[in-house]
């Protein structure tokens, strides 16, 4: 009995690291299924949605007159190209930025043109060459309506967004040129440019650069355009470039012409709305949020003497969401009944003043509202929520096992393994018993009774305890 006792004993003395539960039920700490979890979870978000967060009639007031703020800005500042404050100071700002990428990549201008904008795109636009570059209907042979006032909007491969950077790197690998006209898209052969690089992947990364230097060429005007004092065409707003498919509809331009979307959005890109213009009516949908993010946050620390990290405004407080979607309504409301007075019935006009960077804000917010209450994004972001808890409980892992003493349990594991191995050449019961109590005490292992062990368990009072 000595012997089984010992071997236990010894058994015992080897240290393992914790292990760590990586999902629990916090009543009974007990392992449950996945699929409960979710549906406890997503029965208390839909709880939350009902009966906690809700906007107080100063959330309501607070949204609003950020909204409010955003749309005097929009209505006085932003207004349409040509007479923007906002802008006059964002194209400043656009050739700023290209003249600077311009000397980063090279640009050398010579004395007394340090400062011209129109030498900095010569300069891209000599070391960008791309072959899908037409900009007139003859440079196509008669297969795209198109002139050089609107071939950028027109040619997908000039888009500052994932669309353009597709059809980009797809016509310099097919040597071909893809335009959208009159809803429709189209593809032709162009003049062959040898992408450099030595492989697949580095022809895509110089593909990419190409693209990227092109479109820094292109954002503040032609070099020709700037060169004569003129504002020039920019590059159109990521995206926009789709509504040149839209090709339905009959809105009067003011001249007694009815036109589909897609023209008027194509001559609305020729009076200047580009990406630009873009910077600019952008700057009243960033103020209207970062205010009610702020007033929001604010509320919660000082009113509500919530925590700081629970007054940090994210997407997860359906109140927040709530004013989001109330300031970015007002927002739109105001420059919506300001474009449509300004504008007389005339909807090119309409168009151009309309805010379109305000407008898409305020319908994404809508949906994403939409989605989150009707359950659609519910199932995705509890997902999402499992990774990063178990992401979470590994890096908590992580830290238990750096805090192991490895070397330390190398040699304990050592020893115990040369006590087993000696096992084996023990000859008889009494021998195991002496070899057992020489180990406890190379071990350092306390034993579990006390005296001689036949007179401890002789007495029915004692117990082993195992330390």
């Amino acid at each position: 009995m000595l012997a089984g006792v010992g071997i236990c004993c010894i058994g015992a003395g080897v240290k393992r690291p914790d292990t760590i539960s990586l999902v629990s039920n916090n009543k009974g700490d007990a392992m449950y299924s996945n699929a409960e979890y979710f549906k406890q979870n997503k029965r208390e978000k839909q709880e939350l949605l009902i009966k906690q967060d809700k906007c107080d009639k100063y959330d309501y007031l607070i949204a609003a007159g950020c909204g409010a703020l955003g749309g005097v800005i929009d209505i006085f500042f932003v207004g349409a190209p040509g007479e923007s404050k906002l802008g006059n100071w964002t194209d400043a700002q656009a050739d700023k930025v290209v003249m600077l990428f311009a000397k980063k990549v090279g640009w050398s201008p010579r004395a007394g043109k340090e400062n011209s904008v129109a030498s900095a795109i010569g300069f891209l636009e000599k070391k960008y060459r791309v072959n899908y570059d037409q900009a007139t209907t003859k440079a196509t042979g008669g297969a795209v309506d198109m002139w050089t006032k609107d071939h950028h909007m027109k040619s997908l491969a000039h888009s500052s967004d994932i669309i353009g950077l597709f059809f980009s790197i797809l016509n310099q690998f097919t040597s071909s040129s893809t335009f959208i006209s009159n809803g429709k898209l189209i593809t032709i052969k162009s003049d062959t440019y040898e992408l450099q690089g030595g492989n697949f992947i580095s022809k895509i990364f110089c593909g990419t650069v190409n693209w990227f230097g092109h479109l820094m060429s292109d954002f503040a005007g032609s070099s020709g355009s700037r060169g004569n004092a003129k504002r020039g065409m920019g590059i159109v707003m990521p995206f926009y470039e789709l509504l040149g498919l839209c090709e339905f509809g009959k809105f009067s331009d003011g001249n007694g012409n009815k036109q589909a979307l897609a023209m008027i959005a194509t001559r609305a890109f020729t009076e200047g709305y580009d990406a630009r213009f873009g910077l600019a009516m952008a700057i009243p949908v960033v103020i209207t949020n970062l205010m009610i993010r702020l007033m929001w946050g604010v509320r919660r620390f000082f009113q509500y003497k919530k925590p700081l990290k629970e007054c940090i405004p994210t997407n997860s407080h359906p109140d927040l969401r709530v004013m989001m979607i109330i300031g970015n309504g007002t927002l739109c409301v105001m420059d919506g009944i300001d474009a449509g007075i300004k504008s007389g019935g005339n909807y090119l006009d309409f168009f151009i003043r309309l805010n379109i960077i305000a407008w898409f804000r305020f319908v994404t917010l809508v949906v994403k509202e939409v989605c989150i209450r009707v359950g659609i994004q519910a199932d995705i972001q509890l997902t999402i929520n499992a990774f990063q808890r178990v992401n979470e409980a590994l890096v908590e892992y992580m830290e238990k096992l750096k805090q192991i003493d490895i070397e330390a349990y190398r040699r304990e594991t050592e020893r115990y393994k040369e006590f087993v191995s000696h096992l084996a050449y023990i000859a008889d019961e009494s021998e195991l018993n002496s070899y057992l109590l020489e180990s406890y005490e190379k071990l350092g292992i306390p034993k579990p009774w006390a005296g001689n062990f036949d007179d401890f368990m002789g007495k029915k009072s004692n117990h082993l305890v195992f330390e």
